[in-house]
């Protein structure tokens, strides 16, 4: 653990709190965030909605999450991610809890839409990760963050099937209440993350101050709109969240309609999870040894790669396991090579505005993979249209990062001088 030391002084107790109280928001948030597709057929046959404005209201969280985070990440720069954290715990507790006990459309989409959207842009990468990225040192930062990303997969593993049995025995309300208790429990966590970026300050090492991240935000975002390879990784990352809101929302509803076993869609969310530690872990670690842009674009090739497999092959159990497991491995190992190669260009000091800015594209595209989905499948009967654009859009994605300048913007500045 001693490479992964978060300064000078503060030592291995500080760097496994720091890791530690990451990945347990991250498990909370991003492990709800996984259970939505559970909700759809419930939602569906047993109040009535149509599956369109289901889809719409899970499709909302992702547009209210992408256009609040960078403000989400700005407070968490300014005041700290523990005040961040906890609003942001509370604020998605209250929307599930809405979701719950709605009774109408209105109340959906407000409670699963807006709330949930607001409270998970505060306990989610752009606060979490960017406080990682801040205290972690230039050389172990993207390992740092792949861990912590890697513990935060553990959610996915356990939330999905925790909402299953709540849900089959208890009923969806209840299991919305439940995910909604969770969520409550890591409201305090961002403390540790604050008290760990205190010490390595206190221990005299504090590289956020140093150039070019010491620019005041208004220069260092105005830099960042005439960045070719900012501009390129915001357009790539729209990719991401539309692969993966499509894919989380709808593929429970796509096995059922392939006439697969009724709880697969559950096993299949919940592998996915367990491989994107695995995932995770493994972006981050090849993100501090290769260039982080060329590994983001090789792991969009091989996710467009999967998914065009799974659609054209029969579709079995085994071939469901085998999708499940490979997209894991690539499902959110994205984060923590964007978040650094961000770090690596801009420095750390307005990691989580910057990466704000970049996650809303991502968000952009998960709105349209989620309420695309159930419009082309109430439109026309099947899923095939998405499952080609997913396809199609991680090579389009790969095109893009290639071709990223990931030098430090002091370093490029003078070089094109």
């Amino acid at each position: 653990m001693s490479s992964l030391s978060v300064s000078k002084n503060p030592g291995r107790a500080a760097s496994w709190a720091l890791i530690g109280a990451a990945a347990l928001i991250l498990s909370a948030a991003m492990g709800v965030r996984q259970t939505f597709g559970l909700f759809i057929g419930p939602f569906s046959f047993d109040r009535g909605l149509p599956v369109t404005l289901i889809a719409f209201a899970i499709a909302l969280h992702n547009l209210v999450w992408g256009f609040a985070q960078p403000f989400a990440g700005a407070a968490a720069d300014r005041h700290g991610a523990a005040p961040v954290v906890a609003v942001g715990a509370a604020t998605f507790a209250a929307g599930l809890a809405l979701a719950g006990a709605a009774t109408s459309g209105w109340m959906l989409v407000l409670g699963l839409g807006v709330l949930v959207g607001i409270g998970i842009s505060c306990t989610s990468f752009g606060v979490v990760l960017a406080t990682v990225g801040r205290t972690a040192s230039p050389e172990t930062r993207s390992v740092a963050m792949g861990l912590a990303s890697a513990g935060g997969s553990l959610g996915q593993v356990l939330m999905v099937p925790f909402a299953q049995e709540v849900r089959v025995h208890a009923g969806v309300s209840m299991s919305l209440y439940a995910l909604a208790f969770v969520l409550l429990l890591a409201a305090p966590l961002g403390i540790v993350l604050d008290r760990a970026s205190r010490e390595r300050r206190l221990a005299g090492v504090d590289d956020t101050r140093t150039q070019p991240a010491s620019m005041p935000l208004r220069v260092t975002l105005a830099y960042a709109s005439r960045h070719r390879g900012y501009r390129l990784l915001t357009l790539g990352f729209f990719t991401c969240g539309f692969q993966l809101a499509f894919i989380a929302t709808h593929l429970p509803g796509y096995l059922l309609l392939c006439h697969m076993p009724v709880g697969l869609g559950a096993t299949a969310l919940a592998l996915i999870g367990l491989f994107n530690m695995i995932g995770s872990w493994g972006c981050g670690w090849l993100g501090g040894r290769w260039r982080q842009h060329r590994v983001l674009a090789w792991l969009y090739l091989i996710r467009g790669a999967t998914i065009a497999l799974f659609v054209l092959l029969p579709t079995t159990s085994v071939s469901v396991v085998i999708f499940a497991a490979v997209m894991g491995l690539t499902w959110l190992g994205t984060v923590p090579l964007t978040n650094g190669l961000i770090a690596k260009v801009f420095g750390t000091r307005h990691l989580g505005t910057l990466f704000g800015v970049v996650f809303l594209s991502h968000q952009l595209g998960s709105f349209l993979g989620a309420w695309l989905g159930g419009y082309v499948f109430d439109t026309t009967g099947s899923y095939s249209l998405i499952w080609g654009a997913t396809a199609i859009a991680g090579l389009v994605a790969a095109l893009l990062h290639f071709p990223i300048d990931d030098r430090p913007l002091n370093e490029a500045t003078l070089a094109s001088a």
